[in-house]
């Protein structure tokens, strides 16, 4: 099974990497001069848009027994079945404002888990990263083996995010805010460097050390807590019980950094 999961991984990732290409073309370098949330999101639906279809039809076409889940999904992934968990701009904001920290995202789910996951940033680096994993078969960055680096907490470059929706999430958003303070005064520095799912993939590629969120966010979150896991890294919620979409809060680290990382998490209630 992992065999057949490598290959079409391989199909995923040329897709992914098709789409990711053209919505790197078609982008203006200066930042789309939108003043309004609404302007922001009718120039961003003007790529996205055409780009989410076509990563659709290809992968429908490579693999059509799956069904599809868009990332703005609300609720939890099903518990039976196959389904395709994408987004063909993760990472928005960055990308409207002309920025390399965006990036295409595919994710197989079955039986609710996830088993295959592609993640790939086209103008990352110059030439683009892409990171691939499928469950039991370990992680790659760009073809390469990949696995998480130690260092110690106060060396440690952290990293976070936020959930699209947790304005209305009261209890995340103030552990949120809680979080960044106390994570801020543990480690060398804290950064968001865009899309979620990338971040967490770096955790696994060493590029990062940590990241960890509070709120549900399963559809950003799959990808990246694939490769991650598969990486070597250690993957729970904030709380240390095992991570899954239901979750409400995220941790990811290097597994000799976990424990710090957790109790840093576990201070703020």
């Amino acid at each position: 099974m992992t065999d057949e999961l490598w290959t079409l991984a391989e199909a995923v990732e040329a897709a992914v990497r098709e789409v990711g290409g053209k919505l790197a073309a078609a982008r203006p370098a200066e930042p789309t001069p939108a003043r309004t949330l609404d302007e922001a999101a009718a120039r961003f639906a003007e790529s996205d848009g055409p780009a989410a279809a076509e990563l659709r039809e290809r992968l429908t076409a490579r693999y059509p027994q799956a069904g599809w889940l868009s990332e703005e999904f609300e609720g939890s992934v099903p518990d039976a079945g196959e389904w395709w968990v994408c987004d063909a701009t993760d990472g928005a904001v960055q990308y409207l404002l002309g920025q390399p920290h965006w990036a295409v995202t595919a994710t197989l789910v079955r039986d609710g888990v996830a088993v295959l996951a592609v993640v790939h940033a086209p103008e990352l680096f110059g030439a683009g990263r892409t990171y691939r994993a499928v469950l039991g078969g370990g992680a790659q960055l760009d073809g390469r083996p990949i696995a998480p680096l130690e260092r110690d907490l106060a060396a440690t470059v952290a990293a976070t995010s936020q959930p699209p929706g947790i304005a209305d999430d009261p209890v995340a958003l103030r552990r949120a805010g809680e979080s960044l303070s106390a994570m801020a005064g543990s480690v060398l520095a804290v950064r968001n460097l865009g899309p979620t799912a990338l971040q967490v993939a770096q955790v696994g590629s060493g590029h990062l050390a940590l990241f960890w969120e509070y709120g549900a966010d399963a559809g950003n979150l799959l990808p990246g807590a694939l490769i991650a896991s598969e990486a070597g890294a250690t993957v729970t919620d904030a709380a240390g019980a095992a991570w899954t979409v239901g979750s409400d809060s995220f941790l990811a680290a290097a597994p000799g950094l976990h424990a710090d990382a957790l109790g840093v998490l576990r201070a703020i209630g």
